[in-house]
């Protein structure tokens, strides 16, 4: 495995078409290798004193350490939720695939 750590964003969107989108914008401005979209799924969460329930779509960035600034600044311009759900996990990887994460996400 890789010495040099990369990170997963993740947060999720209320419709597939707006994951879709976050998605390819943030790997068109080269602020993610990769993103997953996967869902749907159901949060259940409080909101405003409330239990609420909604059908989700899960973004799983794949970005670099120094590039995690910028994608969630990104994501959360481009958000329609007033609280985003915005976490960020340190993942190690193979030699491999941190070198084509870092080729990826290093400005054009």
């Amino acid at each position: 495995m890789s010495t040099e750590p990369l990170i997963e964003v993740r947060t999720t969107f209320g419709s597939r078409a707006d994951a879709e989108l976050c998605a390819r914008q943030l790997v068109e401005s080269r602020l993610a290798a990769c993103v997953q979209v996967d869902g749907p799924l159901m949060s259940i969460y409080r909101w405003q004193a409330a239990v609420e329930t909604a059908e989700e779509w899960r973004c799983t960035c794949k970005t670099t350490c120094e590039r995690e600034t910028d994608c969630v600044a990104a994501i959360s311009t481009r958000h329609a939720y007033a609280t985003p759900q915005l976490t960020i996990v340190r993942i190690t990887a193979s030699a491999a695939y941190a070198a084509w994460v870092r080729e990826s996400v290093a400005p054009a």
